[in-house]
């Protein structure tokens, strides 16, 4: 058998000058055939098939391996600027290189991101464009920090710094020090907690710990703290160890361990069992948040969803973990959100609301106000940032005066709530959580080249600097999935999109992000499992509901709420829910469902989307109703379809997905792009086949072909065949369906559950408020940083978008 050598792997430009030597006339008619679309950008789309096109017209031979080809599928965009073409290439996952080629010379040239961008803006502002231009690094600030490499390590950012940390607990008296300190700083309501002054230095806690360990071993496993308690008070113990004598014995046999030899899984578990973590703010501002009956309003989708599972799961946890830890102590979470006097309908006019399914966790709303006055109407989410600032202000006020106190960790929820959160932080001195759900920039390519054609509607200079505001300032982020960050092996992620950027006339990003950075980590959330339960546990199903699904789905009346008949009530359905605005792609399904014969003739198809019983405000989702209507009337959709108007009650929701799974049908989810995809998730929980899109998240809860299907909402056709496929082999073969439905609900067991999210980030927190404090000096000069960027930048762009009209 021969021997394997290794090779030295070649650089970008000594792999683009070997294809040139070998294949220069074929990359000279494919730079011409791109010159000749003139100025402007070009996608990997449009780039492929343009080389593959070559060959078709001169009949040669398909390069399959072409090395240019090769590079061309890594290439995200070109900006063609003749006779120049300049390529962005990804190399992998947050790895970039940026080339330039001229079509004439066929001469490759290396560009910096600052030359490339340069380059880019050239479209926008034309060339010869000198003037000085604000550029925006942050790289200098965490080039200190340690960083994992390698692509899989993306997103896994607390495991990454644990190694770090207690390798330099090791190596660093100077870092256990910081540890001792860290330990002496808990305090509750004027409680010391974990360690008293007794305790002066290393050496004395080690003494310590070695004779509570000694004493713990002669008490019985299961003996109270408060036997024992002034025996350690005496030595220099609070509470906070445990609650029992075994709990406590292993908490210090932990620290034992740590303060000899850490090792970075004690240092997670020991971390997180340190009592940190008691109120909670959670801020998500955009909207109708409230519990019921908002549903399918405009800006009120799965965001909201999200946090109300949320909240109660954390609050069990923290319980848990309180009473574990030997505190009498009530923990209280507060999620603020803003305060609508027109509440049409809602609680969103009520100050303080009780949050279903918890015994100590609030809504609290406050109103978005300006010299004039209140705000009484909803807005957009694209037109709340005039009023940030002070409703920022008054939050302070209300929640340090509602918890006596201030908050020990504060969760942001999309690009509004990560600004009031971290300038929350920024005041408080608290440690920050970010959970961005959908950063805008993907889901509108080109709108920060082309960001003066979109920001009259959506004001993305504002929201493009607040989202790079708060990632850099966050201590922590939390992703759903791991294209959240860093995509997949051919699409860029959404916080990868920030990493390099630019919005001419305003500024230029040359390091926005790095997805590389520890402090992404990814948490997945998962469905209610008391709202969403497989739909074989007939025990809990909640048949009360089923006249009224039935009334939903097949009644002959058509009214505002449900518009056209389905006149085979023996076909399985295909389902789907969601607002009705342009990415969730309603429209696009109900197109291809209306194109294909042989799909409508094997199913029926409903969609629950928009509310056709009130005029909607919303432009976009004017839009969609729009296009739903001429699909209805120019497929004669009438007889196969039933469009349903948003439906607010989640629990019977959830019954809707089990009713839907009797009929041996399936949920489809069709969004241009999908953050996360909790719907994906409920449906999944529910045992019902679900159909979603490839991009985005639902990407990574599906697996392929065995808990569902993977479905490409920008090829109509092909996804129609995916479902005539499943449907014909179904009615050859049903124990395929029941396949399928098990499929999923394995998958969501396995990965997908409140608790899980709960027992991780609290454990996040832990972790990253150690960190936190032991890198206190180094955070500094990015705070000054961003204090600049807001002060000069960011406020200036918030006062610009027009205040709302009542």
């Amino acid at each position: 058998m021969p021997e394997r050598v290794l090779t030295r792997v070649h650089s970008l430009r000594e792999r683009l000058d070997a294809t040139l030597a070998a294949h220069r006339n074929e990359i000279l008619l494919f730079l011409s055939r791109i010159e000749s679309h003139g100025k402007g950008i070009l996608k990997p789309h449009q780039l492929v098939p343009e080389f593959e096109a070559i060959f078709e017209s001169d009949k040669k031979p398909k390069l399959q391996d072409h090395a240019f080809k090769q590079l061309l599928k890594t290439t995200q965009e070109a900006i063609v600027l003749p006779p120049w073409v300049a390529l962005a290439i990804r190399l992998r996952p947050g790895v970039w290189e940026y080339v330039r080629v001229n079509v004439n010379t066929l001469v490759f040239e290396d560009l910096t991101v600052q030359q490339y961008l340069q380059f880019k803006e050239e479209l926008v502002n034309g060339s010869g464009n000198e003037k000085f231009v604000l550029e925006l690094d942050f790289e200098p600030f965490t080039a200190s920090f340690p960083k994992p490499t390698l692509t899989k390590s993306i997103g896994n950012g607390v495991e990454f710094l644990n190694r770090h940390l207690s390798a330099k607990l090791f190596h660093d008296n100077e870092s256990m020090a910081a540890l001792l300190d860290f330990l002496r700083m808990h305090h509750y309501n004027g409680k010391t907690m974990m360690l008293n002054d007794r305790i002066e230095n290393l050496n004395s806690l080690q003494g310590v710990l070695r004779k509570a360990e000694e004493y713990l071993s002669t008490l019985p496993p299961e003996t109270l703290y408060s036997d024992f308690e002034q025996k350690f008070q005496e030595i220099g113990l609070e509470r906070g160890w445990g609650d029992t004598a075994s709990r406590v014995s292993e908490m210090i046999s932990m620290l034992l361990d740590i303060l000899e030899a850490p090792d970075s899984s004690t240092l997670e578990k020991f971390l997180g069992k340190i009592p940190m973590v008691f109120n909670v703010v959670i801020l998500s501002p955009h909207g109708y948040f409230a519990q019921e009956n908002v549903l399918g309003y405009p800006d009120t989708g799965g965001q909201v969803v999200y946090i109300l599972d949320q909240v109660p799961a954390l609050e069990r946890e923290m319980l848990k973990r309180i009473k574990e830890q030997g505190l009498d102590i009530t923990p209280r979470i507060i999620i603020v959100t803003r305060l609508l006097p027109d509440a049409v309908g809602t609680t969103c006019s009520q100050r303080l609301e009780k949050v279903f399914g918890a015994e100590h966790s609030h809504i609290l709303r406050v109103p978005f106000r300006t010299e004039k006055g209140i705000l009484r109407k909803w807005i957009s989410r694209f037109e709340v940032w005039p009023y940030m600032e002070t409703f920022t202000e008054d939050v302070a006020k209300e929640i340090t005066a509602e918890l006596q106190g201030k908050p020990d960790l504060i969760i942001g929820n999309y690009s509004e709530g990560n600004l009031a959160a971290s300038l929350l932080s920024h005041k408080l001195g608290v440690t920050q959580c970010t959970i961005a759900h959908a950063l805008e920039k993907t889901k509108y390519p080109d709108s920060d080249i082309y960001v003066k054609n979109f920001d009259d509607k959506y004001h993305f200079s504002c929201q493009f600097t607040a989202d790079l505001f708060a990632m850099n300032h966050t201590d922590f982020i939390i992703t759903s999935t791991f294209q959240e960050i860093a995509g997949s092996k051919d699409t860029v992620g959404q916080y990868e999109s920030h990493m390099a950027f630019t919005m001419p006339g305003l500024y230029r990003v040359v390091h926005g992000i790095d997805v590389f950075d520890p402090k992404f980590n990814i948490v997945s959330p998962g469905a209610d499992m008391n709202v969403y339960f497989p739909y074989t546990d007939e025990e809990k199903r909640l048949t009360s509901f089923h006249p009224e699904i039935e009334e939903l789905l097949y009644s002959n009346v058509e009214n505002d709420e449900h518009l056209c008949v389905l006149k085979d009530k023996k076909k399985p359905i295909i389902f789907t829910m969601a607002r009705l605005d342009r990415v969730k792609n309603l429209t696009g399904l109900v197109e291809l469902y209306a194109k294909s014969p042989k799909l409508r003739e094997l199913v029926n198809l409903v969609v629950v989307g928009g509310d056709r019983r009130k005029e909607s405000k919303d432009l976009e989702e004017q839009a969609e109703m729009k296009k739903m209507y001429s699909l209805i009337e120019t497929y004669e959709l009438n007889g196969q379809f039933r469009w349903i108007s948003s439906q607010m009650n989640r629990v019977r929701n959830g019954e809707l997905y089990r009713y839907i799974a009797d009929t041996r049908g399936a949920f489809v989810q069709p969004a241009f792009y999908e953050a996360f995809g909790l719907t994906v998730v409920e449906a999944m929980t529910c045992g019902l086949p679900t159909f979603a899109t490839l991009h985005g998240g639902p990407a990574e809860i599906i697996v392929d072909g065995i808990s569902g299907f993977h479905i490409d909402p920008y090829n109509g056709e092909s996804v129609a065949e995916i479902l005539i496929g499943f449907f014909e082999k179904c009615t050859k073969d049903p124990s395929h369906w029941e396949a399928i439905s098990t499929g999923g609900l394995k998958r969501i067991r396995e990965k997908y559950t409140w608790q899980i999210y709960s027992e991780r980030l609290l454990n996040l927190a832990g972790v990253y408020g150690f960190w936190k404090y032991v890198s206190k000096l180094d955070r500094l000069e990015i705070k000054r940083y961003l204090e600049m960027l807001y002060a000069l930048k960011l406020r200036k762009l918030a006062e610009a978008v027009p205040l709302a009209v009542e």
